[in-house]
């Protein structure tokens, strides 16, 4: 390899999805407070909603009446994705926002040319360096989430601990290996996050046995507990890491982020050494 490119890879942006198509399992909540753990400790970072419902716009304080140009705007309307991005009161944290205009981007992306690669080429026109962006992508595997996963480097999937949670997995895994095949041959997994944890269920306990015994170190050591701070934080407009720090699902998601900059800095290493 040579010197310019491994240069290149501590520079390079991580673009992250996190993906789930079934709702309520935590998604926006781990979007919202992983990228604020990313910026506490230094990296800048870049929230896309993708999400019609809008809640991880909201879960960073930005009014319905601020939402002037949004990721509607920059996938349909070609409108300049820099006017697109607003900065959070999370220093380091910038957010693309979303409105209920998001739904109807099913339907007119189906008529249009390249239409899984919306995002990604307007992704390609950012000026702006970022360490990470992550991608709150909508409850469903429609051409919205599709766009994300051609976009990105990399899949970290939320997973409630209940039953039905692994049957919805397997069809998400499906469509990662479609999407690999098909249009993003370099996308990986980044890593499986067990959400909605309770110690005090023994079927919990079961379901996680059973998820770390099928997919091993794809999924996360930190796991995220069923917390009332955490469920009340985003009718506050702030993320859980500023509206309680110290509450346990804080703690949570700060230790999920390490363990994530951990996994990456493997990930450099091995390609730096390659």
């Amino acid at each position: 390899m040579t010197q310019k490119n491994s240069s290149h890879h501590p520079l390079e942006t991580r673009i992250i999805s996190i993906v789930n198509q079934k709702g309520g399992v935590g998604k926006t909540t781990t979007t919202v407070n992983l990228a604020t753990a990313l910026a506490a400790v230094g990296r800048r970072v870049l929230l896309v909603d993708f999400d019609p419902q809008g809640n991880a716009s909201t879960g960073l304080g930005v009014e319905s009446n601020q939402r002037n140009i949004t990721s509607y705007d920059i996938i349909l309307n070609d409108t300049d994705i820099k006017e697109a991005i607003q900065k959070s009161a999370v220093p380091n944290l910038s957010v693309i926002p979303a409105t209920i205009d998001l739904s109807g981007a099913e339907i007119e992306l189906v008529s249009l040319e390249r239409r899984e690669f919306r995002l990604k080429e307007t992704l390609e026109n950012l000026d702006a360096h970022y360490d990470y962006i992550l991608i709150d992508c909508p409850p469903s595997l429609g051409l919205l989430t599709l766009n994300a996963l051609a976009a990105s480097n990399a899949v970290l999937i939320p997973l409630q601990c209940e039953f039905y949670a692994l049957e919805g997995l397997s069809h998400l895994m499906r469509t990662i290996t479609l999407v690999q095949t098909n249009l993003n041959p370099q996308l990986a997994i980044q890593g499986i996050v067990l959400t909605m944890y309770d110690r005090r269920n023994k079927f919990t306990e079961q379901i996680e046995n059973d998820v770390r015994g099928y997919f091993g170190k794809l999924v996360y050591r930190s796991v995220i507990p069923r917390n009332i701070r955490m469920s009340e934080a985003p009718s506050h407009g702030k993320p859980a890491l500023i509206y309680d720090m110290h509450c346990a699902g804080s703690k949570a998601y700060i230790q999920l982020a390490s363990e994530l900059l951990k996994r990456e800095r493997v990930r450099t290493q091995e390609l730096t050494a390659a």
